[in-house]
């Protein structure tokens, strides 16, 4: 046969792609799972590990807004962080849920420097992030009812992985520009004494929220979920540290595609607040109760009477910071219950609180009063609200555009 020089060329190109594809490593491979290692990290609370298990313990019934009474763990296990990002991941783990008990098994991402929401993991399923993201955490949920000896029902979760992959998975979630508002009927938590579904042990005028879903509770002692109660003429920054009032999957605050439950009611507006007001799911819970009132949200005691100066069970707007992309500041209060005044001075008339571990979105900074506080002294205040502002020298904060 005669070769041509164009015959020779195309057998020249051939070998070549040949050799390179050969010898380049496949983008098409699939990493392989990464275990997590069964090291609950600091917020975790009421669990115990035995090899690669975590294991719910044995501390006394939980309270909780939601006044199901349970046994409950929570533990967050460490970080894994990945070579390249990944848009999805699977979740892999075994579990043992005995005498009617449960087992859960969450993953968030890290996206623009703050964690993700929540999101249920079904095991050897993909589940998508909201984001591409390199660092995911797992967190495991067990319970069992109050009813069975703590020495009977131990429900755990072991064997755990997380690997990357891009397969087609749940919706995603949406991350809206700015943080979800919604009017919503508050109601009072008091429980003095109980311990919430994070495992905080509530004291006498208190500091947090509770919301109706796992998926934006903060760890005890975090403020990673926060929300800005406001009435009228008043603020609150809040961690979210419980579940209730009345359900515990109705994430109301995200959009109908991506909400766990109650799918087709709009997003902002509470399943118990359907059930109430419109008869909606025949006026009945998530547990066949009878819903008595529209709350869609719980306030400790101290919110309720001195942050926002309540006397009864009143409508709302609630704000759930971390539902925006995070294009504002936050700030993170640490040195204690701070008050909210109305004029950048100590003198300035107290128009509500941050509770500690909150996170607090800051507007912008202007010059007042100079005044002495955790950080030292600075004449610096922070506006977290039209006509609200924090002294800075009471937080760790970076600086912020001028008012």
């Amino acid at each position: 046969m005669r070769i041509t020089r164009a015959t020779a060329l195309t057998a020249c190109l051939a070998m070549t792609a040949a050799i390179f594809t050969a010898t380049l490593p496949s983008s098409a491979a699939t990493p392989d799972p990464v275990a997590v290692a069964a090291q609950p990290v600091a917020g975790s609370s009421n669990v115990k590990v035995e090899g690669s298990r975590i294991v719910l313990g044995d501390a006394p019934a939980a309270i909780g807004s939601t006044e199901i009474r349970q046994r409950s763990g929570l533990a967050e296990l460490t970080p894994v962080r990945f070579p390249d990002p990944t848009s999805a991941v699977v979740v892999g783990y075994t579990a043992g849920t005995p005498d009617s008990s449960s087992a859960e098994v969450d993953v968030r991402a890290w996206v623009n420097n703050r964690w993700s929401e929540w999101t249920a993991a079904k095991a050897g399923t993909p589940t998508a992030l909201p984001s591409a993201s390199d660092q995911v955490q797992v967190r495991i949920i067990v319970s069992a009812p109050s009813t069975a000896p703590s020495t009977g029902a131990s429900p755990w979760v072991g064997d755990v992985t997380v690997q990357p992959t891009d397969q087609a998975a749940a919706p995603r979630m949406t991350v809206q520009a700015a943080p979800l508002k919604s009017r919503v009927f508050a109601t009072r938590e008091g429980l003095v004494g109980g311990t919430t579904a994070n495992g905080h042990v509530i004291v006498s005028r208190d500091h947090f929220v509770a919301l109706p879903s796992r998926r934006g509770l903060s760890s005890a002692g975090s403020g990673t979920y926060s929300v800005k109660v406001c009435t009228a003429s008043r603020c609150a920054f809040e961690p979210v540290w419980d579940v209730g009032p009345w359900n515990t999957k109705d994430d109301y605050w995200n959009p109908s595609a991506t909400r766990e439950m109650w799918k087709d009611l709009p997003q902002g507006k509470p399943e118990a607040q359907a059930a109430y007001q419109n008869g909606y799911n025949g006026g009945k819970d998530q547990f066949g109760r009878t819903v008595a009132n529209p709350a869609g949200i719980d306030l400790a005691d101290g919110v309720f009477w001195d942050a926002l100066k309540l006397a009864d069970n009143s409508w709302v707007d609630v704000t759930y910071l971390w539902t925006g992309d995070g294009g504002r500041g936050t700030v993170s209060i640490s040195s204690g219950y701070l008050n909210v005044r109305n004029a950048p001075n100590s003198t300035g008339a107290v128009v509500g609180m941050a509770g500690k571990s909150a996170q607090v979105t800051v507007e912008c900074q202007t010059t007042g009063q100079s005044v002495t506080g955790s950080q030292g002294t600075s004449s610096v205040w922070l506006r977290v609200h039209t006509g609200m502002y924090v002294a800075k020298a009471w937080v760790s904060a970076g600086s912020f555009g001028a008012c």
